[in-house]
């Protein structure tokens, strides 16, 4: 999975070049696998990238502190500045690096198994919590936190403060893989899970992470979920060929969108709320009008399309991820070949 913070210009895509890497120190014993990149995301407000380092640590990087590294990296070489720079862990604790007075500062945080995915949060304080039977809380998130969940290979989600790197909230009502993570956009601190146990859960931060509802209706894993632009309606998909949309209201299901022939995996709404990209295993994506529940576009990766029967990713065309960017204009998917 991949991520673009929020301050992407469209008039910077042009323009894209490949400025660093991001390495993990290699282990003894950790020479074959265990370092995998699984997901990656940006904090809302482009201030921290997450990465998630394979087995069971995630990195928390302040993104100005990452920049430059790279950027002085490429001034100590002396040769061309613009070209792609690697920043290591032990990079990140020399002494070029080491952080100024007030400046966030960078986490290495042991999860305790496998992560799947990753989302931020962060709050405002005047959007209350849907509790309001409760007076008590033991957390009061203020306008300045900044919250990082990570969805766990054992149904556990975990919640972190970004800024201490302190663990808050262990969340453990989920029986199989976390697959996917995301916050309602408005600032409720509402987080909702998907999970390989078949189900989407919701969760109130600010009630202390009370779980709010169990939304069912998947009959297989489900493997992505995104919130529209104004927090009203949920997406989620899975293993099957249906793409589900819940009124995040009433937490109820609106309607089915069908026009898939293979496992849908991926799952996003455009920045204006419009629009609605899904990718599937049957080698395309499908940007749909899901207010009319119309298929507006197919974008393929296997031509001439593969017919229904065989849309099953053959020849090394399973669309694993798509996403739009800022700009509303543009929209990327991942396949692989």
């Amino acid at each position: 999975m991949a991520s673009f913070p929020d301050c992407v210009n469209k008039n910077d895509l042009d323009k894209a070049k490949f400025i660093g890497e991001l390495l993990v120190s290699v282990a003894p014993f950790d020479q074959k696998s265990g370092r995998e990149a699984w997901t990656v995301a940006f904090a809302p407000n482009g201030s921290y990238f997450a990465w998630s380092q394979g087995h069971r640590i995630v990195r928390l990087i302040p993104w100005t502190k990452c920049l430059r590294s790279f950027s002085v990296s490429a001034g100590e070489e002396g040769t061309n500045p613009t070209s792609p720079q690697r920043l290591s862990r032990q990079d990140s604790v020399g002494s070029l690096t080491v952080p100024l007075a007030d400046e966030p500062r960078e986490h290495t945080i042991d999860c305790g198994d496998v992560v799947w995915g990753l989302a931020f949060g962060s709050s405002v304080p005047e959007k209350q919590s849907r509790c309001v039977n409760i007076e008590w809380h033991r957390f009061k998130f203020g306008q300045d936190q900044l919250l990082l969940a990570t969805g766990l290979n054992n149904g556990r989600i975990k919640i972190w403060d970004v800024y201490s790197g302190k663990l808050l909230l262990n969340l453990m009502d989920h029986t199989d893989v976390v697959r996917d993570l995301t916050f309602a956009p408005d600032g409720s601190l509402m987080l909702v899970s998907a999970s390989r146990d078949k189900t989407l859960r919701v969760w109130d931060l600010k009630d202390d992470g009370n779980m709010v509802k169990v939304l069912r209706g998947h009959q297989n894993w489900v493997y992505c979920c995104s919130f529209s632009p104004d927090s009203s309606i949920l997406c989620s998909v899975g293993a099957g060929k249906a793409v589900f949309l819940w009124n995040m209201d009433k937490y109820t299901l609106i309607r089915k969108l069908e026009g898939h022939h293979n496992d849908v995996v991926s799952c996003e709404f455009s920045p204006d709320g419009a629009l609605l990209a899904t990718a599937s295993y049957d080698t395309r994506v499908i940007v749909w009008d899901h207010h009319k529940a119309a298929i507006l576009l197919e974008l393929g990766h296997l031509f001439p399309p593969p017919s229904p029967i065989f849309a099953g990713g053959a020849n090394d065309r399973w669309v694993r991820s798509v996403g739009f960017c800022p700009d509303g204009r543009h929209i990327a998917s991942i396949t692989d070949d």
